[in-house]
């Protein structure tokens, strides 16, 4: 053995284990069994799996399972793990154990290791703080990783995706009022349509933003039941009776949550449905996202010779070609997380499908993707507020110009005039290049007080009004 390494040993013997790492031989086997993707379970899990073992540690005090200088250490360590303090010690592979018992016994390991240090004792000598009978006590890996997973996907829909959300739909809201007065054109398969206010149709995305928060609010009752206490397969063997209580209390004291123990503990353990429902409502504000993304770049076209109806930031050059070029990064940045997201949902959905029996066997592949998405929306929203929404102007006169020159104004004729002579209205001005304003005067279709009113773009946007 070189003096960079310690020898430890766990039921399959022994194995060695770098000097300098808090990690036992449980975790250095992990390692060695799952060199996949060089990544590990995201930062927000591992906060999550400290947090639950500190709230474990307080719960076994309380209940008298752990004597006050064991439970202490414990605590302290796993607060250590919570603020991430420790995280050079987490290095079990995500592509691993589909309970997430290798990230488990690494937390266990790393804490156990920490505590007896602070206690005096030997790094790797498991004494007094052993890592499966005192920092484990009352819990296993198939309920321990599951609530985590909820407790963190909880903290991060709560605390940065939901006001993320809540701030792009406010800023939405305000360029609906700025533009209100706007008359633009519609379009319906891409097609010129009947006017449309501007701010009408920026009133439609910050409603998409407020459906989206309101269906991601509806996953939180499921979110917050936690397995804690289920144990190996949901019974809650080897826990005592009032373990899970005192656990989610303790969650609760340390998020300011409003966790509860599952209603029951064999679906909570067996199935991750919270988590697919989580993820399908995290798609839909995907595909919200991207539909708002590519109208404002279609919008925002241009500046000569596309749509141009509105004037996107300019937030960096656009080509290493052509001189002042600029290009709707910003909505591009947030279609591909979109894309990304949709993508993790599948994902998701697969895993979701793979609890056998008493236990699902893919929770680090769904831990992974769900909280990939909830970061990956939550800055997108960001940036998007930020760095393209707030800075939108208007074109008036672009908006006003496509206006009148468009064949759709023939639609508010149709009720007076008829919709066959609408029709033909609508193709002379089209054949002849000209509006269908003129095509009107010039055949004395309305009177002069008629065309005012019925040619009126402005009226036309106005919900419940009659052609006259």
């Amino acid at each position: 053995m070189t003096t960079d390494y310690r020898i430890e040993q766990d039921s399959m013997g022994e194995f060695r284990v770098p000097a300098d790492m808090y990690y036992g031989a449980q975790t250095a086997r992990a390692v060695d069994n799952f060199p996949v993707s060089g990544a590990g379970f995201p930062r927000e899990f591992i906060r999550a799996l400290g947090l639950i073992k500190a709230a474990a540690a307080r719960a076994n005090r309380a209940l008298h399972q752990l004597d006050e200088r064991r439970a202490e250490a414990i605590r302290q360590a796993a607060e250590e793990v919570a603020d991430g303090s420790l995280d050079r010690h987490f290095v079990v592979d995500i592509f691993q154990t589909g309970s997430g018992t290798s990230t488990n016994m690494n937390a266990n390991e790393v804490i156990a290791n920490r505590a007896n240090e602070q206690l005096g004792g030997q790094v790797g000598d498991k004494q007094p703080v052993h890592p499966n009978d005192h920092v484990n006590r009352g819990q296993s890996s198939n309920d321990v990783i599951p609530t985590a997973l909820h407790v963190a996907c909880t903290e991060e829909l709560t605390r940065r995706l939901l006001p993320a959300l809540a701030e792009l739909q406010a800023e939405l809201g305000r360029k609906a009022t700025e533009f209100d007065d706007i008359v633009k054109i519609g379009r319906t398969h891409l097609q010129d349509a009947t006017p449309v206010r501007l701010g009408q149709e920026f009133g439609g995305y910050a409603s998409q933003m407020a459906h989206g928060i309101r269906r991601l609010q509806n996953t939180l009752p499921h979110l917050r039941e936690l397995a804690i206490g289920g144990t190996a397969v949901g019974t809650g063997i080897n826990t005592h009776p009032q373990f899970a209580r005192h656990v989610v209390a303790e969650l609760n004291r340390y998020t300011n949550g409003q966790f509860t123990e599952a209603e029951n503990h064999f679906e909570a353990q067996s199935a991750r449905d919270a988590v697919v429902e989580l993820s399908g409502a995290l798609r839909v504000v995907a595909v919200s996202l991207m539909k708002i993304a590519n109208d404002i770049r279609w919008l925002g076209s241009g500046p000569r010779c596309g749509i141009g109806e509105i004037v996107l930031p300019a937030v960096q050059p656009g080509s290493s070609i052509m001189p002042g070029k600029v290009n709707p990064v910003i909505a591009e940045s947030v279609c591909q997380v979109a894309a990304q997201v949709m993508g993790n949902d599948l994902a998701v959905s697969i895993g979701g499908q793979s609890g056998n029996f008493e236990l699902n066997v893919m929770m680090p592949l769904m831990a992974r993707n769900i909280l990939e998405s909830l970061r990956l929306l939550t800055n997108a929203c960001h940036i998007f507020r930020t760095r393209c929404i707030a800075g939108i102007i208007a074109d008036r006169r672009r908006c006003e110009a496509m206006v009148e020159q468009s064949l759709a104004m023939c639609t508010s004729l149709a009720p007076v005039i008829g919709y066959d002579l609408a029709a033909q209205v609508a193709k002379e001005a089209w054949t002849a290049g000209r509006t269908v304003r003129e095509i009107v005067r010039e055949r004395k279709l309305l009177t002069e007080e008629q065309e005012k009113t019925i040619l009126d773009a402005r009226r036309m946007t106005e919900p419940g009004v009659a052609a006259e």
